[in-house]
Formats: structure tokens, sequence, C-alpha cells
């Protein structure tokens, strides 16, 4: 850090993962039009999923599991076209190493952050260019996210690639982060989730500038 100062005159400073999520969190909440007072903010990835539960701008409990749509597209072989039983399948593997989100209070409002749940908004609105004021706000659904693995699940990587929205790179994984997105709707009673665009960066400068 000192030789970045030394060189730039920037003085750096390290986050640790709580701060990360809170920062996020932070990001999530304060730049949308929020729905009762009880929170959940999630992060599907590629290895993992992260989730933040509080009420209004305040943090009440964060954790993370193993469950990300790179580890179920290995596990189930979800990159390509497959039959309707594989994705019942993943769906319910995806269910039991979610538990963790089983037996609690119905949050007012689920907000989705992350690749996954912004390219899932970008298809839902057709966006042949990314336009991050377009996707966020985007409320999505369950069945527009039925909508969305049925239209993954019959086509190729490569046909995938071709769905006004989706980012090429994703077209392997992006069946798998749907069906991962599907399974949190379910284990916490939603009809619908609403997504942020926005990040930590976004969370550091609500905190520090206001929102």
């Amino acid at each position: 850090m000192q030789r970045a100062y030394d060189q730039c005159r920037l003085n750096l400073e390290i986050i640790s993962g709580e701060e990360e999520a809170r920062l996020a969190y932070l990001a999530a909440v304060s730049a949308l039009t929020l729905t009762g007072d009880r929170l959940l903010v999630f992060d599907s990835g590629g290895g993992s999923s992260q989730f933040t539960f509080g009420h209004g701008d305040r943090i009440e409990e964060q954790f993370s599991v193993d469950v990300g749509a790179v580890r179920f597209t290995e596990r189930f072989g979800l990159a390509g076209a497959v039959p309707r039983e594989t994705v019942d399948a993943a769906l319910v593997a995806i269910a039991t190493d979610l538990s963790q989100l089983e037996g609690r209070p119905r949050p007012d409002m689920v907000i989705a952050i992350g690749g996954t749940s912004t390219n899932l908004a970008a298809i839902k609105h057709g966006l042949t260019h990314y336009d991050p004021d377009v996707v966020h706000g985007t409320v999505i659904d369950a069945d527009e996210v039925d909508r969305q693995i049925e239209a993954f699940r019959t086509r190729s990587a490569q046909e995938r690639r071709e769905i006004a929205g989706l980012q090429p790179a994703r077209a392997e994984v992006i069946l798998a982060g749907a069906c991962v997105v599907r399974t949190i709707l379910t284990l916490t009673g939603q009809d619908a989730l609403t997504v942020s665009d926005r990040g930590l960066r976004h969370g550091v400068l609500a905190e520090r500038f206001g929102a």
C-alpha cells in the first residue's frame, strides 16, 4: 500500500469479506424503492452464493453457501441442451444445499445482485446492448424465470448465445444460474424478485456521499 501511495499518491484500503457484503447490501437497498422492512439481498455466483438479511439499511445476518452456477453446471452437465428430468434433479439438489434458507420469516422483498440476475433481467428486456439503467430495478417473476429456464434447457451453448440480452460468456452456466435463482424464490416464498445493478462501489459512494 505504501508503494501505491509513493507512486500514485493513492491511499488503498483493504476491506474484509463482511465489510464487502455490508457495502453491497447498502448499494442494493439505497437505490431501490423498498417494499416492506424485512429484506433479503443475494448474489448467486459461480462457486458460491451470498445471502444478507436485514431491516432497512441494517444488516442482521449474512452467510455464504457453496452453491453456484459453475458447480451445478459441471455436476449435472447443464452447459447444453438437457432433458427436463435433468433440470428437475438439479433443482432438487440445489434446494437441498440451500436448506439454510428454509424455516425463516418470509422476506418482504428479495433483491438479486450479480451477473446471473442482471443477465436474466437483460434477457427479459431483450437488450442487444446492456443498459444498467434498464436492468436496475427490473422485477422478474417466477413465471419469467421458468420461461427462461425452459429456453436455456432446450438450446445448446451456441444457440443460447443468440438470445438477446445474454452475455456470450455466460452461455454455458446460465441454465444452472437460473435454477439457483428459481430455487431461492421457492425457498423464500416469493413470487418475484427485484434486480439491482448496483455493486460494491455504489455502496461506498452511498455511505460516504449519500444515496
